[in-house]
């Protein structure tokens, strides 16, 4: 996500950090260009002309022209009107209700609503830890029903029956009527949808949310359907009391401009985005975050979450033992951290969090990636548990064997071989006391302040 928008930044801003002073001309040269960008990406005009005012106003106020660093100062600015533009700040569920607390969710076809239903429910359930219960009242998209009851009992959810031949309002009151019997303290509601908008629908989900008064009605959308998502918010704003969006499929969005766009034309902050298609890929939205990997600053905070929580401990713990004691970081434990990296989304999933990235040279970025791990898999794999623990057994005759049953060669081999000697001196540090959070807490500390580039 916003990876055409990223690079155009920061080649815009690397540019102006060139000029020794910024005088009204090359602001204006450089906003020029950081609007096309922006309409570029998607960003609603109208959202566009005010961003670029705003930016245009602070970064013309005299202790920005006259400063040292003039071209720092304008990307500090831009980064501030970028986390304004997108909310401030994350906005939390409002779950401190009397349970059940009822959320709708509302949306066009096609969205992704019924799985961000058992996404969200997954999430309330494993960091709210909360009794979370679905239904589905979609009677018009076939198969709608069945698959929220499969992704319900895949990740224990309680199911909430529901037919196809009942009525929607009938649907929601029975739900919470039933969630309310059975102690149950968040109910998530699957509203239908449909591929356009039309009197009908809206009827319908007024009435439904009438029906239940929800304490949160969170709007769907899909991030790769531009402006049409845009005014498709525009119009299920003015027909229900949204309290936020939910942005889905945003990993396959490299433009972005719904994100940019959908606070300024609701009002209503932007709680979560899907960053994937697995139940687990469903995160808070925060915009300063956001904001910082526009501008090719990585997103560190979130990297170290992601670690702390997709990392198993026990493990990392069992590791840092055996560096401590001598016993050093052998390939079944390389083994290992390659599979944590896979659970993470792999290199595709990092790369954007880390700190200077979009500034390597074209290409430099992509030259690792997770076709290159899935071999290194393979290689361990062929390999005897005595090769794995002591690499110093492994010769000619051995390579051989262990490239016929990976189906490499030889060179992969001893490429392999070359690279892990170097990754256990820098696993020391990783897998050290604090474990790689404490790496990657390390490497925030040594950033630059914030709204600076990472050099």
């Amino acid at each position: 996500m916003f990876d055409a928008l990223s690079d155009k930044l920061t080649r815009i801003f690397r540019d102006l950090r060139g000029h020794g002073r910024l005088s009204e001309d090359n602001i204006s040269d450089g906003l020029r260009e950081v609007r096309m960008a922006l309409l570029e990406a998607d960003v609603a005009l109208p959202v566009v002309l005010e961003f670029i005012q705003h930016v245009r106003d602070r970064s013309l106020d005299k202790e920005v022209v006259s400063s040292l660093t003039p071209g720092q100062a304008l990307i500090k600015i831009v980064n501030e009107e970028l986390i304004s533009l997108m909310g401030g700040s994350n906005e939390p569920l409002n779950l401190k209700v009397q349970p059940p607390a009822v959320i709708l969710l509302a949306g066009l076809q096609g969205a992704g609503k019924t799985t961000t239903t058992a996404k969200l429910g997954r999430w309330i359930q494993h960091k709210e830890n909360k009794k979370v219960a679905v239904v589905s009242c979609d009677v018009y998209r076939p198969a709608a029903i069945k698959q929220l009851q499969t992704l319900a009992n895949e990740n224990n959810l309680v199911w909430i029956e529901s037919k196809e031949t009942e009525e929607p309002i009938k649907i929601v009151a029975n739900a919470v009527d039933t969630a309310r019997r059975q102690l149950i303290e968040v109910l998530i509601v699957d509203s239908a949808g449909r591929l356009h908008i039309d009197d009908k629908m809206m009827r319908e989900i007024k009435a439904v949310h009438d029906e239940i008064m929800p304490v949160e009605t969170l709007f769907v959308i899909d991030s790769m359907m531009g402006q049409d998502a845009i005014n498709a918010a525009a119009a299920f704003n003015n027909t229900l009391p949204l309290t936020g969006t939910i942005l889905t499929k945003t990993d396959g969005d490299a433009r972005g401009g719904a994100a940019l766009t959908v606070k300024h034309v609701t009002g209503k902050p932007i709680k979560f985005i899907g960053i994937g298609e697995k139940i687990d890929a469903l995160a808070p939205f925060h915009p300063e975050r956001i904001a910082s990997r526009i501008l090719g600053m990585g997103d560190i905070l979130s990297l170290i979450e992601e670690v702390e929580e997709k990392t198993d401990q026990k493990q990392a713990l069992k590791l840092a033992k055996k560096l401590k004691t001598g016993k050093g970081f052998n390939l079944e434990d390389f083994r290992q951290q390659l599979s944590q990296m896979r659970s993470m989304g792999g290199v595709a999933g990092l790369i954007d969090k880390i700190p200077g990235m979009s500034q390597l040279s074209a290409g430099a970025a992509t030259q690792v990636n997770d076709k290159d791990f899935v071999k290194l898999g393979a290689i361990i794999d062929s390999m005897t548990r005595k090769e794995r623990v002591d690499i110093t057994i492994i010769n000619g005759s051995r390579k051989k064997r262990i490239a016929s049953g990976s189906g490499t060669q030889i060179q992969d081999i001893n490429k392999l071989l070359k690279q892990f000697k170097q990754m256990q001196k820098m696993m020391k540090k990783m897998t050290g006391k604090g474990g790689m959070a404490k790496f990657l807490r390390e490497m925030r500390g040594n950033m630059p302040p914030a709204g600076i580039p990472f050099k």
